[in-house]
């Protein structure tokens, strides 16, 4: 009688186990299938056939990006202009 249940809680945990891990195997299949970094000419059936959500996701991504490299652009050009000021400055007070 004992034999039996063990055998029977093992079989029910081997099925568990068995069910998660196909699940989460699932998952990241899913996920790596719907993901691409970047759309043109080429691959639009690609971006056509994502989800409404997952288009706007991709959109507020490169959204998001776009700011950032934007920010990233006028920090240098601020600097490279406060460069060139105070050597000009540098330049004028040394003629005078």
């Amino acid at each position: 009688m004992l034999l039996k249940l063990v055998i029977i809680f093992l079989f029910v945990l081997i099925f568990f186990s068995l069910k998660n891990f196909l699940k989460s195997n699932r998952k990241q299949k899913v996920l790596k299938t719907k993901k691409f970094t970047t759309f043109n000419k080429k691959n639009l059936n690609n971006w056509m056939n994502l989800t409404k959500k997952e288009r706007y996701n991709l959109l507020k991504l490169d959204s998001l990006n776009y700011m950032d490299r934007r920010k990233n652009l006028l920090d240098e050009i601020r600097n490279e202009y406060k460069k060139i000021s105070k050597e000009n400055s540098d330049l004028n007070i040394k003629k005078k």
